[in-house]
């Protein structure tokens, strides 16, 4: 079974929570694209653990995991987390996790260019983490990034870097009139925090051809949401990549295997990281309150997230991208304060009504329109089964449900490993 797990909205979902609970029934685990410009949140047995670039099945001891050759991988990153997961009592091999050698490495001079672009935009950011990711991914498309597998032969790599620095530094230095970037610095960083994961280096198309051939249960983790693919979302307020669940097989590595199952995750309200459109935010105390009682804040950054009701359009454009043949509602628990529930069923754009969500300049002047659900006044962090809930909150589901046009597999009522069950 070849399984996608992939966010419906703005990203933030829950995708971490989701995999973390699926990955024992899992034989290998693949993050397919990104970097670690955004972060997962899991809470299990084990602690509270926060991924940038692992997997999220690097916490089940029986998972294999792959970083894809869709990701853009800062290796120093990279090298500080497997240091914080080694020191919690998490177990990482080259036999539980593997790195393709056909990712590109995000270089300390892509954050630096990625942090002086954001500076003279001023008030009009694109809202980035600052973290290097479009530079690195413009690079790949110029041809001009190291990949993972460079790593492999340090001779031949010390050999490329002077040339692609000094191209470089025509932007670093010349464009934005900051000190030049230093090839040898590069080059020592590289081998500094290259060497530690050369042992986990693979061929992933090899190695996931085999396992798909076999038989094996192959689960793809993405990053963000379908509204920040840089094809089908919020452009150019999206990430670099893409992040629906049919690059899932390119970005591993096995492009010509098709997917079985795309399982959708979408909480029972909104909440977006970053600037861009974002048609059912809610402010002043309402919006603090909602932010406080899910903890909406970035897992990578720390950033306030901006939140609002549960929003059909955009999830059922969510739906329809990213192929979900069904989905998890997650954080339904947060909604337990609420009298009202918000829901937006519907755009107002220039006066018309519409349920097809825009793209352009007719989404950034959308206004919401709402129909309120009851609120269910309730812990329901124990309810195990859908009978267990009250019924207002069984009908808030329902709606949903039949709002998105697509099955409710999964339903979370708690941030614990255990607070959830199947519909």
């Amino acid at each position: 079974m070849l399984t996608a797990v992939a966010g419906i909205n703005w990203g933030d979902e829950g995708k971490g929570r989701m995999v973390d609970l699926l990955a024992a029934q899992q034989d290998i685990v693949i993050r397919y694209q990104g970097g670690n410009n955004a972060g997962h949140t899991v809470i299990n047995d084990k602690g509270k653990f926060i991924l940038n670039l692992l997997p999220s099945g690097i916490l089940s001891e029986t998972t294999v995991n792959v970083m894809g050759n869709g990701m853009v991988i800062d290796i120093e990153h990279l090298h500080k987390e497997m240091l914080s997961l080694t020191e919690k009592g998490v177990k990482i091999t080259p036999e539980n996790l593997k790195i393709s050698d056909k990712a590109i490495i995000c270089m300390p001079y892509h954050k630096l260019l990625d942090i002086l672009e954001e500076d003279r935009l001023g008030d009009a950011k694109f809202g980035s983490t600052r973290r290097g990711i479009a530079p690195v991914y413009s690079d790949k498309y110029m041809k001009k990034a190291f990949r993972i597998g460079d790593l492999l032969n340090f001779d031949a790599l010390r050999q490329k870097i002077d040339g692609i620095v000094e191209w470089k530094n025509l932007t670093v230095e010349r464009g934005y009139g900051h000190e030049p970037v230093n090839a040898q610095e590069m080059f020592d960083w590289l081998v500094k925090f290259g060497t530690p994961i050369i042992p986990h280096i693979c061929d992933t198309t090899v190695y996931l051809t085999n396992a798909q051939k076999e038989g094996k249960n192959i689960m793809f983790e993405a990053q963000l949401g379908a509204l920040r693919d840089i094809d089908f979302g919020i452009y150019p307020y999206t990430s670099s990549s893409s992040t629906i669940a049919a690059y899932a097989p390119i970005g591993s590595g096995i492009p010509g295997i098709g997917l079985d199952k795309v399982l959708g995750i979408m909480k029972a309200y909104s909440s977006c990281v970053g600037e861009g459109p974002f048609t059912v935010e809610l402010f002043s105390e309402e919006g603090h309150e909602l932010r406080e009682a899910g903890g909406e804040y970035g897992a990578a950054t720390g950033r306030p997230r901006r939140v609002g009701g549960f929003d059909v359009v955009a999830s059922r454009y969510g739906v329809m991208v990213q192929g979900a043949t069904s989905l998890a509602l997650t954080k339904l628990d947060v909604l337990s304060y609420l009298k009202r529930i918000p829901v937006c069923v519907a755009y107002d754009v220039d006066g018309e009504i519409t349920t097809d969500f825009p793209t352009g300049d007719r989404l950034l002047r959308a206004k919401p329109v709402y129909e309120y659900f009851e609120g269910f006044h309730a812990d329901i962090s124990k309810c195990r089964s859908f009978e267990d809930l009250p019924e207002t909150a069984k009908k808030y589901i329902r709606f949903i449900e039949e709002a998105v046009g697509c099955p409710i597999e999964y339903v979370s009522v708690g941030a614990k490993r255990d607070e959830y069950f199947t519909m």
